[in-house]
Parts: C-alpha cells; sequence; structure tokens
C-alpha cells in the first residue's frame, strides 16, 4: 500500500483578509482609549482650573471682608453717625474706593458697598470683583450693636459678571 502525501496548501488570500480585520480591531481598540485618556485628562484639567478659580474668588471675598472690618473696627466707618477722623471719609481696599451707599442714623440698618475690582496689580488684568455689605443691628437682650459683614467675591471683573461663563461666587460672612 502505498502512502500518498496529501499537501494543503493555504489560500493567501483568505489570510490577507484576516490580517485587515485584526488591523482594523487593533485600531480600533487604541483609537477607543486613546479618546478615553483625552477626555479623562481634559476632565482633570477643567476641575483644577475650577479649583483655581474658585480660590480667586474665596480670596477677593476674604479681602473685601477683611476691609470692611479694618475699617469699621480702626474708624467706625460702618457707625450711625458720620466718621469723625477726616481719613475715614474715603475708605479703599486695595487703592479702590468703597463708596457705600445705605448710611442711616438709627438701627437696623445695611450698608452696601459698590463693587470693587480687588488685586489689580496682579498678572490678571481687570482684577476680581467683590462686594460688601455691613448691616448693624441693637441685640433686643443685651442693647449690644451685633454687625453682620458679607462679602461675596468672584473671580472675574465687576464688568464681566453677567456675561462670563465660568464667573464663580464665593461668599464669607463675619459676626461680631
Amino acid at each position: 500500500m502505498t502512502m500518498k502525501k496529501i499537501f494543503h496548501h493555504s489560500n493567501p488570500t483568505s489570510s490577507r483578509g484576516f490580517t485587515l480585520l485584526l488591523a482594523a480591531l487593533v485600531a480600533s481598540v487604541v483609537l477607543a482609549l486613546g479618546t478615553s485618556i483625552y477626555e479623562i485628562a481634559h476632565k482633570e484639567v477643567m476641575l483644577s482650573s475650577i479649583g483655581r478659580d474658585s480660590q480667586f474668588a474665596f480670596y477677593a471675598a476674604d479681602t473685601a471682608a477683611e476691609c470692611a472690618l479694618y475699617w469699621d473696627f480702626r474708624y467706625s466707618y460702618f457707625a450711625t453717625s458720620t466718621p469723625t477722623n477726616p481719613a475715614a471719609q474715603n475708605p479703599t481696599c486695595d487703592g479702590q474706593g468703597m463708596a457705600p451707599t445705605g448710611r442711616q442714623s438709627t438701627y437696623p440698618y445695611t450698608m452696601t458697598s459698590a463693587q470693587m475690582n480687588l488685586f489689580t496689580n496682579t498678572v490678571t488684568t481687570g482684577g476680581y470683583c467683590t462686594q460688601v455689605s455691613v448691616a448693624k443691628s441693637l441685640d433686643s437682650v443685651t442693647g449690644a450693636v451685633r454687625t453682620v459683614i458679607h462679602a461675596d467675591g468672584y473671580n472675574v471683573s465687576c464688568a464681566t459678571i453677567s456675561v462670563a461663563p465660568q464667573a464663580l461666587q464665593r461668599s464669607i460672612e463675619l459676626h461680631y
């Protein structure tokens, strides 16, 4: 009995189709991974910039509240009567005038300062907007004057609050 060897030759055209399919599959997986990594990195950058802008808004609010506190303690600027110290006639914070409105001669009252652009000497142009209000009232039990300073800080200038798409506001209140 003679054995006949049977050789099977593979078809080169079917091998080429498999290689093309494998290459397309690998390319789509690599593209999906690359897109996912890009999206994650993009979101991280956005979150870190929001965190940075939030700090700027907080520092602006803190500065404005401390400035109002300084003018209240040092010069009694927010008293019910007109300040006697001539230096207290034109209060400023970081070179910006406070220009408060709403001074009254009786309690309770609230004075609201005009918007101020603080930190104008830093890298940013236009500074960061702040709004400060000082409310004073008499405690009915003790007769002591209660003061609340409320400061809102923004990460943008006052002129662009309403049009800035990523304007952030942070607030601080001081009670004493």
